[in-house]
């Protein structure tokens, strides 16, 4: 009877220690990993412009006021070169549907780097464009470039015509240059 007893005993010591050890190996904190520094003249990075909260605001208000001169109801989209929504108005009185198509046509300009009305063209030679996520091939899209490079795209909806939407959305990034 000492002999189990004494060798309950033991096992439960030898379970407390480990049990003790593990606990304390578990709490220990991970020590951090060393950050790694890249130099700025490194050949695997790239640099890339973006255009400012302020100069889509600036943009998107132009395209709403070119687009109020000629009594339209439209709403107006800027995203950045990634197709991210910096900046949507909706004017008043603009339709429901015009918010989304306005987002999907800046997305298109951008996306493609052209007007949404050539590549509306495009859709007779290859009509599977149309079925790209989020995109919308109708008139009403416009680039923001710089360098030569894609920035941004506006897109405007709403107006009885993508030939009217176009122009307001040319008139937002005209206003850019100013």
């Amino acid at each position: 009877m000492k002999k189990i007893l004494f060798g309950a005993t033991a096992a439960a010591v030898i379970a407390a220690g480990t049990f003790g050890v593990v606990s304390a190996n578990a709490s220990a904190p991970a020590a951090a990993p060393a950050a790694v520094r890249v130099d700025a003249s490194d050949s695997n990075l790239q640099q890339s412009t973006h255009l400012t909260i302020e100069a889509a605001t600036k943009a998107a208000q132009a395209t709403l006021k070119a687009a109020e001169k000629e009594n339209q109801r439209i709403s107006v989209a800027v995203v950045d070169r990634n197709g991210n929504t910096l900046v949507t108005l909706r004017g008043d009185g603009a339709g429901p549907q015009s918010y989304e198509s306005a987002v999907k046509k800046a997305y298109t300009a951008v996306s493609w780097n052209a007007p949404t009305s050539e590549l509306a063209k495009r859709l007779t030679n290859a009509p599977t464009l149309k079925d790209i996520p989020n995109t919308l091939f109708l008139a009403g899209g416009a680039p923001v470039t710089a360098k030569g490079a894609p920035v941004a795209g506006i897109g405007v909806a709403g107006a009885p015509s993508g030939d009217l939407d176009e122009k307001f959305a040319r008139a937002g990034v005209a206003s850019l240059g100013r």
